[in-house]
């Protein structure tokens, strides 16, 4: 297949399925009030969420995936202190630890970051995210505008990068400043961690296209994506460098096409309408690629068909768990085609994700991956985009 295939682990908690809210797994799950006890069957027995995270990554591993992305939001748990957990209780799988730079000292991000190399053999790796702005932004006490919050970032990446080798690494920027820092014996002989990029705005290219290995987006409309991996590509290459892209999309893979969309059907008609009005309703923050993700999106809706807007790709996902909203519903041979036809437009690596995480991972890794055909394949015809 020769692309890169990552799982997701819920640190936020989980519903059972995508048809219903509860029971959940876990000891609980945003905006669900009925937490679960922890311990196996709601018993005290010492069995805690963190407990089944490392199923879910053991699950990954098992099935083929390279590894998996620690989401990092107000609700969830840290996800720098879950891959330090998750790292006793996996042999290959990668932690792609996403964190916002701006909350970080560079100096101190590379030196953890080393250390966690050093304890695993090279299996952490970044997700970096600068903001979506808006109230999620101030959460964090973070009041820097939207174009200075990327400027920040890649003043982050410019004194990790320097630092890790060991320097005496020197730099006067206009967040950051050090003076002959640089990691120390053994941790400077690690390798340097892989960076996914997130950000779909011109000020977050200009940074991805310096420091980014991976510019990684969510599923948008097909077209769409075409086109922006291109602007990626263009504007890294001037800096003379490379990147790959990679999408983040959650899917339904079942036996029938039949048998997906009526997972999803039946997940939207729990879906109350309060919920539906806020779907609907304008976003917040200054977050581009969430903008792009509200575009086209259908002013009243009266059924999950009318959320369609590409063959097997519905974009109410999350009224069913959260997160973004476009995702890839059909048989297992259709989620795989749709998987190729993104390889086909640029995407050199995904991350994938389906409710519930454990037994999602084994029925995406055993059912879906073996009929993905990556970049061995002639090439697309764009008539669906």
């Amino acid at each position: 297949m020769s692309i890169d295939v990552f799982w997701r682990l819920p640190t936020h908690g989980e519903p059972a399925s995508h048809r219903r809210r509860t029971p959940h797994r876990g000891d609980w799950f945003p905006g669900n009030d009925a937490r679960v006890q922890a311990g196996l069957a709601g018993g005290d027995d010492d069995y805690r969420y963190v407990d089944y995270l490392a199923e879910i990554a053991r699950a990954a591993e098992i099935a083929g995936f390279q590894g998996g992305l620690i989401p990092s939001f107000p609700m969830t748990d840290e996800p720098w202190a879950i891959s330090s957990v998750l790292a006793r209780e996996t042999r290959t799988f990668r932690f792609m630890i996403p964190f916002q730079p701006g909350f970080l000292n560079p100096v101190l991000a590379a030196r953890k970051t080393a250390s966690l190399q050093r304890a695993t053999g090279g299996r952490a790796l970044y997700n970096i995210i600068t903001g979506g702005g808006g109230p999620a932004q101030l959460w964090w006490g973070d009041v820097a505008p939207h174009d200075d919050r990327y400027a920040r970032t890649t003043e982050f990446l410019d004194v990790v990068r320097g630092v890790w080798s060991g320097g005496p690494f020197s730099y006067n920027g206009r967040f950051y400043q050090v003076e002959e820092a640089g990691l120390p014996y053994p941790l400077n002989q690690e390798d340097f961690p892989e960076i996914y990029f997130s950000g779909s705005s011109d000020a977050a290219l200009q940074s991805a296209s310096k420091h980014a290995d991976y510019y990684l987006t969510w599923l948008e409309p097909f077209a769409q994506l075409r086109d922006k991996f291109a602007r990626v590509r263009e504007r890294t290459a001037a800096q003379g460098r490379r990147i790959q892209c990679a999408v983040r999309v959650d899917i339904i893979a079942r036996p029938t096409e039949a048998e997906a969309w009526a997972e999803v059907e039946h997940g939207f008609n729990q879906v109350s309408r309060e919920a539906l009005a806020r779907f609907l309703g304008q976003g917040e923050g200054d977050s581009v690629g969430a903008a792009r993700q509200r575009a086209g999106r259908p002013t009243t809706v009266n059924s999950y068909r009318d959320l369609i807007t590409e063959p097997n790709v519905w974009s109410g996902f999350n009224l069913l768990r959260g997160g973004q909203t476009q995702g890839i519903v059909g048989s297992y041979q259709q989620v795989a085609e749709r998987l190729d036809d993104l390889v086909q437009l640029g995407a050199d690596a995904f991350i994938l994700a389906s409710t519930p995480h454990l037994e999602e991972a084994y029925r995406v890794g055993e059912e879906v991956l073996p009929l993905v055909r990556g970049k061995h394949q002639p090439a697309l015809q764009l008539a669906r985009a």
